[in-house]
């Protein structure tokens, strides 16, 4: 489904997951009305990644980088070691999942992303992609 905001076209994407290297990553998001503001331009959203080891390696995560998109043309990079203060091993058939969350200044937005990961049993890094996905206002869709 293409929805049409302002001006910018967003496709609303119903798969939210990819899998890179045997690494299974699945996003889902909830707007935060309780945590908004939006007469200041303050939207809250949460979102919740699971990471499934589907490799025969044990991996380890060492670092994250996002691009956050607004509808206003804003985009912002964060960058930085492992997810919510951890740097999770997952061992083949495991998994980990974290919950975090993401201020916009509009009431739509995407996130995408990557993590570094680590094969440890011989020490070879890789990227695992982490599927675009939208954060939309409810009343967005109304």
């Amino acid at each position: 489904m293409i929805i049409d905001l302002r001006g910018c076209k967003f496709e609303l994407m119903a798969n939210t997951t990819t899998i890179t290297d045997g690494v299974k990553i699945s996003v889902e998001t909830q707007y935060q009305p309780e945590y908004s503001n939006p007469a200041n331009e303050h939207f809250m959203f949460a979102y919740k990644i699971q990471i499934e080891n589907l490799s025969n390696f044990t991996v380890q995560l060492m670092r994250r980088h996002w691009d956050i998109f607004d509808s206003n043309g804003t985009r912002r990079e964060v960058e930085g070691e492992g997810v919510v203060g951890q740097q999770p091993i997952i061992e083949p058939g495991e998994s980990h999942e974290y919950i975090s969350g993401c201020n916009l200044k509009t009431d739509i937005g995407s996130m995408r992303g990557e993590y570094q990961m680590l094969r440890l049993l011989d020490n070879t890094y890789f990227d695992a992609q982490i599927p675009e996905f939208y954060l939309i206002a409810p009343f967005k869709l109304n």
